[in-house]
């Protein structure tokens, strides 16, 4: 697999993994903490659908991570791996109906030039 294949699952994962956990945690809503309801918390939180799936992409998104240190250089990969923060920004926007404020979007605009600055 390219690197840049494996730059792509991981984003994708990344990004599908950390916006199914944040919906998944706006519907389930606070948690509190009682003496000995630790187990009643788990218990609720593992028949989540979107959490399951959030674990799963975060899983494939790890080994794919793991893969590519191994092929390619960690100055490579860290830094394109940070493409997830651009997505992760344009979906809590548009899709969470977050508030992104004016420095997010120039971060995002920033980590965007980097990681088109690595394809080159």
């Amino acid at each position: 697999m390219t690197q840049w294949a494996l730059v792509a699952l991981i984003v994708a994962g990344t990004v599908a993994g950390d916006t199914l956990q944040s919906l998944e945690m706006k519907r389930h809503g606070e948690i509190h903490f009682r003496a000995g309801g630790l187990g009643r918390i788990v218990a609720t939180l593992a028949m989540k659908k979107y959490l399951i799936l959030a674990i799963v992409c975060m899983a494939i998104s790890f080994f794919a991570f793991m893969t590519l240190v191994a092929q390619a250089d960690l100055s490579f990969a860290v830094p394109a791996t940070a493409a997830s923060f651009v997505f992760d920004t344009v979906l809590a926007r548009y899709l969470l109906r977050e508030r992104v404020d004016a420095k997010r979007w120039l971060g995002a605009a920033l980590v965007a030039g980097g990681v088109a600055l690595l394809a080159l």
